[in-house]
């Protein structure tokens, strides 16, 4: 797939082709995409929401009235949750809602994600995002010359700091390194910004992944020589 790279001021800078193994896969998996933005709201969960069971409510632990006898229900403690100022039953504790995903998957999400903006032709390619002072007004005015309101910046290795002070303000930008690059923040926006920087730093991550050596398998153990075995006996010692 070849693009037309352009700069801020919407002038024509050439083309790029982008590796079709990346950007081009036809039959989009929307189930691997629902995957891989589940495991990352999950992750990115605090966790840390807490109410007060029964051992943590600060009540008298007295009993409330004799247990037979009064024709109403038989209480021992108003840290019940069915009392006012009481404990709260089955309500959240501390714990992480991380879940796993293989690192195949992941991988395999970012190519549909990323092949889902080419495919509906929602990609562009800058030939650098820099800026020589961080004006935010000015940024504005050539995101909508060159037609971009809800986007995904990808700057290169690095974010320069004019253009990210610049773009912070601006609603519906985002604006990350090629470290940054993930499934959820490319579907969250319309258009996927990608500098040449960019484009070469996603080829080389996918290169390194597919040239990663696979685990090796445990080292088989070694027979007993035929001697050896004959000289134990049923309980494993030496006769």
């Amino acid at each position: 797939m070849k693009l037309d790279v352009i700069s801020l001021d919407g002038k024509k800078g050439g083309s790029i082709e982008l590796p079709d193994d990346i950007f081009g896969i036809e039959e989009i998996r929307a189930d691997i995409l629902q995957r891989c933005v589940t495991w990352q709201l999950a992750k990115r969960r605090a966790g840390t929401h807490k109410i007060q069971v029964r051992n943590e409510v600060s009540r008298t632990g007295k009993k409330m009235y004799r247990q037979k006898g009064t024709g109403g229900a038989r209480h021992g403690s108003r840290r019940a949750a069915q009392f006012v100022g009481g404990a709260k039953a089955h309500g959240p504790v501390v714990r992480s809602h991380e879940i796993g995903l293989p690192k195949k998957v992941r991988a395999l999400a970012l190519r549909h994600a990323l092949s889902s903006k080419a495919k509906d032709g929602a990609i562009v390619v800058l030939d650098a995002a820099t800026l020589d002072s961080p004006k935010t007004a000015a940024l504005r005015a050539q995101f909508a010359n060159i037609g971009v309101k809800s986007a995904l910046v990808i700057a290169g290795p690095e974010v320069d700091g004019a253009f990210k002070l610049a773009a912070r303000n601006i609603p519906g930008v985002d604006v990350l390194p090629n470290a940054g690059l993930n499934v959820y923040d490319i579907l969250r926006r319309d258009t996927l910004v990608l500098t040449r920087a960019a484009i070469d730093g996603i080829a080389a991550r996918f290169n390194d992944e597919a040239a990663a050596p696979e685990a090796k398998p445990a080292p088989k153990r070694k027979a007993k020589p035929a001697a050896a075995a004959a000289d134990t006996n049923s309980s494993g010692e030496a006769a």
